[in-house]
C-alpha cells in the first residue's frame, strides 16, 4: 500500500485528536484541525507549501475561534461547585466544647467531623447549640450562633 501525502496529513489529524483526549486542554484539538484542513489541501493537489500555510491558519482560526466556546461550554459549571473546607461555609454545626474566643476553646461537630471554632459574638455558646459557619481561617471555622 503506498501511502499519498494527504494520507499522512490525515494520521497526524487523527493522532491529534486522539491525543487530546488524554490533555484536556482544547489546544491539540486545534492543531487535528490545522491537520485536517492541509490533509484536504493535499487532497487536491496543492504543493507542499499550501499545505503548511492552509495547516497554519486553520490551526489559528480554530484556536481562536473554537477553543474559547469549547473552553465556555466545556467549564460553564466549575465555579459554581464548592469543594474541601470551602464547602463548610454556610453549613450547620453543633457545638460540642463550649465557644470562647478569649480562652481559645471551642468545638464544632459537622458531619460527624469535629473542627476548632471560634466566633466573632462577645458572649461564649455553649454545647449543644447550633452553629452556622461563616468563614474559614485554615482549620479554625468561624461561626455564629443561631
Amino acid at each position: 500500500m503506498e501511502f499519498e501525502i494527504w494520507h499522512i496529513w490525515l494520521m497526524v489529524s487523527i493522532t491529534f485528536f486522539i491525543l487530546e483526549i488524554f490533555i484536556p486542554s482544547f489546544v491539540v484539538f486545534n492543531f487535528g484541525i490545522g491537520a485536517l484542513v492541509a490533509a484536504l489541501a493535499a487532497a487536491i493537489e496543492l504543493n507542499l507549501q499550501w499545505q503548511i500555510l492552509f495547516f497554519s491558519i486553520a490551526t489559528l482560526a480554530s484556536f481562536f475561534s473554537i477553543r474559547p466556546v469549547l473552553k465556555k461550554w466545556a467549564y460553564k459549571r466549575s465555579h459554581a461547585v464548592r469543594t474541601n473546607a470551602t464547602a463548610l461555609i454556610g453549613r450547620i454545626g453543633k457545638v460540642i466544647e463550649t465557644i470562647d474566643t478569649k480562652q481559645n476553646t471551642g468545638l464544632v461537630k459537622i458531619d460527624g467531623d469535629v473542627w476548632q471554632a471560634k466566633t466573632d459574638e462577645a458572649e461564649q455558646i455553649k454545647i449543644g447549640q447550633s452553629v452556622e459557619v461563616t468563614a474559614i481561617d485554615s482549620i479554625v471555622l468561624h461561626v455564629k450562633s443561631i
